[in-house]
């Protein structure tokens, strides 16, 4: 268990950081920029769980968790031999998302055009915590070019975007309330 008995160390303020190894890195290296757009994410799905009930709302807490376990991944270099074992995203976390995708999208009204992110303020919500799951899915695939990353970690956040937008499919009334796209319609 953490636990922190300061908040400020003082250690960051020449523009560095620690990650999960111990070694140091700049606050803009594109590990830092992945996990801190994960934290991100975080953020604004706890935004979408004051609007959530139910499964909705348990599901959205279980993401919160992952999320956690997803930046504890990336903040940890990948490294022969370490001295504990860190913290990786499994499959399992990324089939539950699946599982999650499969069983709301049999639910919802068949797709006729792109949708507008809106609707319900759940629905937005969920839609701006989608825009930044995939935000945090390119700066890791970037981060993967040179560096070595959990794949689960990619497969993990592709599939919290996917689960992020057929929620607010789901919350905007199963699909019946999304806002559609209309090809052209103010020309």
């Amino acid at each position: 268990m953490v636990k922190l008995t300061k908040i400020y160390t003082r250690t960051g303020d020449k523009g560095d950081t620690g990650l999960g190894d111990g070694s140091r890195v700049a606050k803009h290296d594109p590990r830092v920029e992945a996990f801190g757009t994960v934290d991100e994410t975080n953020a604004t799905i706890g935004l979408a769980q004051l609007h959530a009930e139910g499964e909705l709302r348990q599901v959205l807490a279980t993401v919160q968790n992952d999320l956690f376990d997803v930046g504890a991944d990336l903040c940890t270099p990948e490294q022969e031999a370490p001295e504990y074992p860190p913290l990786r995203v499994t499959a399992s976390q990324v089939e539950f998302l699946e599982r999650r995708i499969d069983a709301w999208n049999a639910d919802l009204a068949s797709l006729r055009s792109f949708i507008l992110p809106g609707g319900t303020p759940l629905a937005a919500h969920l839609h701006m915590a989608r825009t930044t799951a995939r935000r945090a899915e390119r700066l890791i695939t970037h981060l993967m070019v040179g560096q070595q990353v959990n794949p689960e970690v990619l497969r993990y956040m592709n599939r919290l975007s996917d689960l992020l937008f057929v929620a607010a499919r789901k919350a905007n009334d199963n699909g019946a309330g999304d806002v559609l796209w209309v090809p052209g319609a103010n020309r």
